[in-house]
């Protein structure tokens, strides 16, 4: 880049201050590369760190002694041609995130950047970097663990990042096992479970397939398709279709936002419910889909009817607990048996 000749007064002050932020995100830089960045002369780099450690804010006082001035490492600056602040005013005085809020915010910003989306991850590292620098006190050091997905994760990523299709065996609610199609368009996870949302070639129509789910996925060479203009990615991660079972729970009301995925209808507070319970309808692609629901919320969601739902879910509980000594009544099956766990 050339170097630009600073004509005014004007443009010096707006090069003074783009460099102070600029050097303060970094440790130390030379001369050289801060001329290369803003395209000035190196020599007007230099008149510049030398007024900066003039400068500062006055103190209690009302005059600037040595602490409400910047300051740099002089001998690395006048021997090196290299720049480091060693002492900062003024900024340093605005609210800061603390070392927690960073580690916090760090461990979001891994966790976004391990979505297909976001496959360029240069803009997260950046702001993980500056977050990391510029918190009160060093972040505690944390690291988002990888989840058993997170090879499909990697593969789906490449895909994105190559706009190619991904194909996969996958086994669906039903137990059946077929051969899909997919042009990716996002991962989401649910608690610890993760899925893949975009165009099904088979179905022709935006599909939800969770990654655990999936073997033999491979990127293929076929380029995805350009999204319709009428297609619109839903928010809710699971849509319903015309084969969708109903199933009543009961759960308490404080509980019925954790069901929003699964369109909840028909609430009913009445029936001589307990106090702030409500009994919903919800809609499943097969009963054994309650397992999850069952599982994920247990002690809270109460399965009632009808009584396929009821045994699909029996039957998986009392499986599970027939593996102990002692299994209860209802575990053998006994439909009369009081409620336990999910089921009643």
């Amino acid at each position: 880049m050339s170097a630009l000749v600073m004509p005014g007064a004007s443009d010096k002050l707006t090069f003074l201050l783009s460099l102070v932020p600029y050097l303060m995100d970094r440790d130390s830089i030379s001369v050289t590369d801060v001329a290369d960045h803003f395209g000035v002369a190196p020599q007007l780099v230099r008149d510049a760190v030398s007024l900066i450690a003039v400068s500062g804010v006055p103190g209690e006082s009302r005059q600037y002694q040595h602490g409400d001035l910047f300051d740099i490492h002089w001998e690395e600056f006048e021997t090196n041609d290299t720049i480091a602040l060693t002492h900062l005013v003024a900024i340093d005085d605005s609210p800061r995130f603390s070392a927690r809020e960073a580690a916090a915010l760090i461990a979001g910003l891994q966790y976004l950047s391990s979505l297909p989306e976001n496959a360029d991850s240069e803009a997260i590292a950046s702001l993980m970097a500056k977050l990391t620098r510029s918190a009160s006190a060093a972040p505690t050091q944390v690291a988002v663990a990888r989840t058993d997905s997170g090879t499909a994760i990697t593969i789906i990523q490449s895909a994105v990042r190559d706009g190619v299709q991904v194909e996969f065996d996958y086994l669906n609610a039903r137990g059946t096992q077929e051969k899909r199609r997919v042009d990716p368009w996002r991962v989401e996870s649910v608690d610890r479970d993760w899925y893949l949302r975009g165009w099904c070639h088979l179905r022709g129509a935006i599909r939800t397939f969770r990654l655990d789910r999936m073997s033999d996925l491979q990127t293929t060479t076929l380029p995805t398709t350009p999204r319709p203009d009428d297609v619109v990615l839903p928010e809710n991660l699971f849509e319903g279709s015309a084969s969708d079972l109903d199933v009543v729970v009961e759960l308490p009301i404080s509980a019925v936002p954790l069901l929003a995925d699964f369109s909840p209808q028909r609430a009913e507070t009445d029936s001589g419910l307990p106090a702030e319970q409500v009994r919903l309808t919800v809609r499943v692609a097969h009963y054994h889909g309650l397992k999850r629901l069952v599982s994920g919320l247990a002690g809270v969601v109460t399965v009632v009817g009808p009584a396929e739902a009821r045994k699909a879910v029996r039957d998986w509980a009392g499986a599970g607990v027939q593996a102990y000594d002692e299994a209860p009544d209802w575990a053998t099956g006994d439909d009369n048996a009081p409620p336990v766990g999910g089921i009643r």
